[in-house]
């Protein structure tokens, strides 16, 4: 090896497991498009959680896998290629069964993405916030699932998360810890649990009685009261701030129109708006400018063949 060449930084896969092993814990802000993934990275975030309930209601479907894979994939290119932090997919349940879901992996090995995420339910899924009881998958056919898409990965840092729907689905702590410790030993790289109810506890309890088997994942959408200091004590490695993106443009976008709509102009918003400038600055149309400079007329004779820019 060449001692002299510069090290290659982590990759975002491998700076994503990192983030899980860490005793601290990590947050990850979701996105639903290449420009709130930006955002995201920009205000800081190490990570970014592309969800399907985001990514599903910006293009104006339900959160009922009427999104297709092929439209998630599209969408998540434009996020990858607008960020360089590591980006975890909401893979619902993977599309259907082991097949789908691990070639679903492999695609999203392809495009650089860190981690999928999967959701012990039937195919299609319903959101899991909407009624109660939803069926689970068998533990078994979800175990093997997870294996097929471990077996699947291109990349050995690439991690699978499992999300456990237990006590979403009213089934209780104990079945919640069962089946969460089958997918650790089918080869999950963390596990989510998730939960519904408003005080957080369930949570808590759980994350007490799993002990730091593997790294733990949350997100507080309903119990957002709770502090994030509290989930830390309790071992969580890492906690998602899974919707609150999509549902602060779907407000801004609906009092926008309203009142374009009521007073026929733009007096009222345009004060509460960025300027055209601020985007044109914010996806660096400046570089753009440089390199049609630089090779919208190229004479081959100003530099080495394959010298950068």
């Amino acid at each position: 090896m060449d001692s002299t060449r510069p090290a290659q930084p982590p990759s975002r896969s491998a700076r994503l497991r990192a983030m899980l092993a860490a005793p601290e814990i990590s947050f990850l802000m979701e996105a639903h498009n290449g420009l709130s993934a930006r955002i995201a990275q920009h205000a800081g975030f190490p990570g970014i959680w592309a969800s399907g309930f985001a990514i599903s209601t910006a293009l104006g479907v339900r959160d009922s896998n009427e999104l297709s894979t092929k439209e998630l994939l599209d969408t998540v290119a434009f996020m990858v290629d607008a960020t360089t932090v590591p980006i975890v997919v909401d893979g619902d349940t993977g599309y259907g069964n082991f097949n789908n879901a691990r070639r679903l992996v492999r695609q999203l090995g392809r495009l650089g993405v860190s981690a999928v995420c999967l959701e012990d339910k039937l195919f299609p899924k319903t959101n899991s916030f909407l009624g109660t009881g939803q069926p689970l998958a068998d533990e078994r056919e979800f175990c093997g699932k997870i294996r097929a898409c471990k077996d699947s990965q291109l990349d050995a840092e690439f991690c699978v998360v499992a999300r456990v729907e237990a006590l979403v689905s009213g089934r209780g702590l104990t079945e919640a810890l069962h089946r969460a410790e089958s997918y650790r030993r089918a080869g999950a790289d963390a596990v989510f649990i998730h939960s519904k109810q408003q005080d957080g506890r369930e949570v808590l309890d759980f994350a007490r009685e799993w002990a730091g088997r593997c790294p733990l994942v949350i997100t507080p959408t309903t119990y957002h009261g709770v502090g994030v200091d509290a989930f830390e004590r309790a071992g969580v490695a890492m906690l998602i701030w899974a919707n609150q993106n999509m549902r602060a443009a779907v407000l801004a976008m609906r009092q926008v129109c309203q009142s374009i709509a009521a007073n026929r102009g733009l007096t009222a918003v345009e004060p509460a708006l960025v300027s055209v400038q601020e985007v044109f600055d914010f996806l660096d149309y400046d570089e753009l400018d440089a390199a049609t400079l630089r090779y919208s007329s190229w004479h081959g004779d100003e530099t080495t063949a394959g010298a950068g820019p």
